[in-house]
């Protein structure tokens, strides 16, 4: 019967109270009151925690300090009674959460009403009236006073159980704002970061400064050598270039929150209420929101970018495809490229999920969400990766065998293999800062339970909270590790000044600051060349069989040719090397156009050939001495 009545009694309070402290009141144990407001009642024993999520009476004394004048000043003779009955509630035989009547609830907040006005101090929502039971009894009821027996007082120090994480008040978030730290709501990470000091987080703001100045410059510089000459970057290596965009972006953000420190990712301490400096988190902050969404949806967008190239590679080595062929496909590109970083993008801050950034100053994601880590940055990055590297290794042996199977002469075949080369070592310089990243937050996350709660451990007196409960591993992170990350996340982007690093960049760069450019490009007409069809000919062409030359045109379908993988062995010549071959094709061609008069169909190409000459798009000239090429006169 007593089972029967303990049972009976905690569910009828549940019902009546409708509070979120209830649940955690499953084990009880009677304590002195040590409060000075709460002596000398018609009770002297209390449980922690009590109605208000007080974890002791030394949280609760703090959190009863706004009331001291209205109970100084006896503005009511109930104020006292009922703010006890929840800050120390009487503590019972079978551990019964009992509630004060609502009628003591109104007399107390009617007689007071005042005087708390004059104080500038507001009734809080957890006291309100309405929760209460509609009784009208003074604080104990006779049935909160049955005997106690000796055996159920104990020490506070002989509980042992663990209470889990309560907020501390100085990180308690307005409700509204739907702020949450380690499961707990409405509350928020301290700020600065609460695993290092303050001279380490000087370091480590200044040391990302330093390396976003370093990628911005380097991002930039290739977006301004595209700039100069649009015509130059085709794909498949056009998306080179969005992907440089995307990490000066990046860098420009952790710039901007070097320049900003934390004004932006923590909110403001206000000592009045007992509110410390804490993260910003949710979308209420409008620069935290812009920053995270510049940094989260260009991040993002980089490494799709990153994989388009591969794909665009794969296209041009394995199924052969033109440069006019995979540009015809630059829309899903583009739609693909902007559209999934965008659709994440909007999924976060749907969730909520923006989360300040106090050793960077910027603001992203899964910096204290192990959720939102997870699925928002490890997954998006390693299939990124996945599909990248398969794709790429495909388009490298594709690459391969064309250079082993077509017998090109050797000075062909060199340049082949040096595009090779420049291909592996961008990817390589791509892959690993991101392989790192990744490596990163997977040891993060796997460890981030551990350091909260050694953080915990070590802060628990100080915030008046519960401690941890039989800890068995404690371990606090190395700022290397977080310098290692932020360090990789910059770095990925600085590869694309590899890929622009030519001659023909500071050739380029040199023309533009003498103020003229140059109309033909060499390395844009050695392009033209391989897309040719008749070069695809001539590539695989027997030595003993006549060679038939068209008028001028370009392959835009998406055709298997092997001149199409030659074509991204093609690199950039020196100009002058460039005008003196032009200048002995264009001697040569001349000789050769004396021969082409004998029919109809020979003259029109006589005279196609001639004007593509002299307007200077001869395509196949430039390279007919590398393969030996004879004119043969058509009869």
């Amino acid at each position: 019967m007593d089972l029967l009545w303990v049972l009976y009694s905690m569910l009828t309070v549940c019902m009546a109270i409708n509070m979120e402290a209830t649940g955690s009141h499953s084990m009880f144990t009677c304590e002195p009151i040590t409060l000075r407001m709460c002596q000398g009642l018609a009770y002297n024993t209390t449980f922690m925690p009590n109605l208000l999520n007080h974890y002791d009476q030394q949280t609760a004394a703090l959190a009863m300090e706004p009331f001291h004048p209205m109970v100084n000043l006896e503005c009511s003779t109930e104020i006292r009674p009922f703010l006890c009955a929840l800050y120390a509630p009487v503590c019972t035989e079978y551990g019964r959460v009992t509630l004060p009547c609502r009628r003591l609830c109104q007399r107390a907040k009617s007689d007071c009403y005042k005087l708390m006005d004059m104080f500038g101090v507001t009734w809080p929502d957890e006291m309100e009236c309405s929760r209460f039971p509609d009784c009208d009894e003074s604080y104990p009821r006779t049935i909160d006073l049955l005997p106690s027996s000796d055996g159920t007082e104990e020490s506070p120090s002989s509980v042992q159980r663990d209470y889990g994480f309560w907020c501390p008040r100085e990180l308690k978030i307005e409700p509204d704002l739907g702020y949450s730290f380690m499961g707990v709501r409405d509350c928020s990470p301290p700020c600065p970061n609460m695993y290092f000091r303050e001279d380490e987080l000087i370091f480590a703001r200044y040391f990302i400064g330093v390396v976003s100045i370093v990628c911005l410059s380097a991002t930039l510089f290739t977006f301004l050598t595209f700039l100069i000459d649009v015509g130059r970057f085709r794909y498949p290596e056009r998306p080179i270039i969005f992907y440089a965009v995307c990490y000066m972006m990046v860098s420009l953000v952790f710039f901007l929150g070097f320049l900003l420190e934390d004004r932006v990712s923590c909110n403001a301490a206000s000592p009045g209420r007992f509110r410390a400096s804490t993260v910003t988190q949710g979308s209420h902050n409008k620069a935290c929101t812009l920053l995270f969404m510049t940094l989260y949806f260009f991040t993002m967008a980089g490494s799709v970018w990153w994989v388009i190239l591969t794909i665009t590679w794969f296209l041009a080595a394995v199924p052969k495809w033109g440069s006019e062929a995979i540009e015809k496909k630059a829309l899903l590109f583009h739609a693909v490229a902007w559209g999934i970083p965008g659709a994440l993008t909007i999924t976060l801050m749907a969730m909520n999920k923006i989360e300040g950034d106090s050793m960077s100053g910027v603001c992203f994601v899964g910096l204290y969400d192990l959720m939102a880590l997870r699925w928002f940055l490890l997954v998006p990055l390693a299939l990124d990766v996945v599909v990248g590297v398969v794709l790429l290794l495909a388009g490298i042996a594709a690459l391969n065998r064309v250079r082993m199977e077509i017998p090109l002469e050797k000075e062909n075949q060199d340049k082949l293999v040096k595009f090779m080369i420049r291909i592996g070592v961008f990817s390589v310089l791509y892959l690993v800062p991101l392989l790192t990243v990744i490596g990163c937050y997977l040891y993060e996350q796997s460890h981030r339970s551990v350091w909260e709660t050694t953080w915990v451990q070590e802060r628990c007196r100080e915030y008046h909270i519960p401690c941890p409960f039989k800890v068995e591993q404690t371990s606090r992170p190395d700022i290397v590790l977080f310098l290692i990350k932020y360090l990789m996340m910059l770095v990925v982007g600085i590869p694309s000044v590899f890929w622009v690093g030519s001659k023909k960049t500071c050739f380029e760069w040199a023309s533009f600051f003498n103020g003229h450019r140059r109309k033909d490009s060499a390395v844009h007409e050695s392009r033209q060349v391989l897309q040719e069809p008749d070069f695809t000919q001539l590539l695989l062409r027997d030595p003993n069989t006549p060679v038939v030359r068209k008028s001028r045109g370009t392959s835009t379908q998406g055709t298997s040719t092997h001149a199409s993988s030659t074509h991204l062995a093609m690199l950039d010549e020196p100009p002058s090397a460039s005008t003196s071959r032009a200048g002995s094709m264009r001697s040569k061609s001349s000789s050769f156009h004396g021969s082409l008069h004998r029919s109809r169909d020979e003259s029109c190409f006589t005279n196609t050939y001639t004007n593509n000459v002299h307007n200077g798009h001869a395509p196949w000239a430039l390279n007919l001495q590398s393969f030996n090429y004879k004119p043969i006169k058509l009869r």
